[in-house]
């Protein structure tokens, strides 16, 4: 999970039908080169393939819509299991926050962003391209990359709806947002956040309100009984008020779907 939490590796604007088009040809029952050439079909319109460099583009892209819900790495095997489990028995069309938990395990940059871009939001009511990349160079170094990286993971927040761009440059105001109610998707997304976090641990109150999440409003319940919900997480009381939640060992885990 370290290596995973020091690398930046989304480095390519990502729509979100893109993420529901690959799990919902995982749901099908392909196989990771079946589903890869089923999104090449549909997506490769969106890139120009008349140069190596486009071509490399789309490569990149369908690598990381694989490693978000295909060949994912095996500290999160469980969560997207669970994930296509519950996208399975809900309801509701929208899978946004699914897409947004698996994507912020897989690829913990697209959590900082999120983190800092909630951050502000709540703080100034909007937010500015500079001021993400600068609070991200600080945690990732003083690299192009990061910039860069930071521009189209905001451009991917647009095309998802959770951003809204304004009359000024490099400028976002708040999109949608989205109440979630269901324990077991309040249990899943908190997981989900637990993975980008270097220690695998947070505080209850933090986790409910974390800005990393937010696109989404989280109904406020016991630790206790979202901590039951997921056989890989544990929940540790420090005082009446003090309620650390963590992932368990992954060894200690086994995969459920």
């Amino acid at each position: 999970m370290n290596t995973r939490l020091k690398m930046i590796g989304i480095d390519r604007f990502i729509r979100l039908k893109w993420l529901e088009y690959t799990s919902d040809f995982v749901l099908a029952g392909n196989d990771e080169k079946a589903v890869k050439e089923e999104l090449e079909r549909l997506i490769s319109s969106a890139f120009d393939c008349s140069s190596s460099s486009k071509r490399g583009s789309l490569s990149k892209t369908l690598t990381i819509l694989l490693k978000t819900w295909v060949r994912v790495h095996p500290d999160i095997y469980s969560l997207r299991d669970s994930g296509l489990d519950l996208i399975q028995k809900t309801e509701n069309t929208n899978h946004i926050a699914f897409h947004w938990g698996m994507i912020t395990a897989a690829y913990p940059f697209w959590g900082a962003v999120a983190e800092q871009t909630g951050r502000l939001l709540r703080l100034q009511g909007n937010v500015t391209k500079n001021q993400i990349q600068r609070r991200l160079r600080e945690q990732y170094g003083e690299r192009e990359t990061v910039s860069r990286t930071v521009g189209r993971v905001l451009q991917s927040f647009v095309d998802w709806s959770v951003l809204c761009e304004t009359s000024g440059k490099g400028i976002y105001s708040q999109g949608c947002t989205y109440s979630v109610d269901n324990p077991k998707i309040i249990s899943w997304l908190i997981e989900a956040d637990l993975h980008r976090r270097s220690s695998g641990s947070a505080s209850i109150r933090e986790l409910l309100t974390c800005t990393s999440l937010f696109p989404f409003c989280l109904k406020q319940l016991p630790a206790e009984h979202l901590v039951a919900m997921s056989p890989r997480m544990n929940l540790l009381r420090h005082g009446l008020d003090d309620e650390l939640v963590m992932l368990q060992d992954p060894e200690n885990t086994s995969r459920e779907f």
